[in-house]
């Protein structure tokens, strides 16, 4: 997985491409721990992200709670495959999805 980051201010956009799953799960949650200070809207671009699991299911319920403290967030891009998982799981109903 591939992880792109660019910050305008307080706006940090997050681009992921490849699989979002147990073994790359963990990276996310490192990048997000070091990046998320000061920032007030948060968005994640899944225009190439191609699968999403559990694990990365988890970081993003992570990153949606320390969000709801600070500011916003938001998933844009969501392919059909990662889409049917979110409408599956019920992050559909958590996360705003654009």
């Amino acid at each position: 997985m591939t992880i792109t980051k660019k910050q305008e201010g307080t706006a940090l956009t997050i681009a992921l491409e490849g699989r979002l799953d147990t073994m790359t799960a963990p990276d996310l949650e490192k990048e997000l721990k070091e990046s998320l200070d000061g920032v007030t809207e948060l968005t994640f671009d899944f225009a190439d992200l191609e699968y999403i699991s559990s694990a990365g299911l988890r970081v993003l319920l992570t990153a949606q709670k320390a969000m709801t403290q600070q500011g916003s967030m938001k998933v844009v891009h969501v392919s059909e495959m990662v889409m049917e998982i979110f409408e599956v799981t019920g992050f559909s109903d958590i996360l705003t999805i654009e």
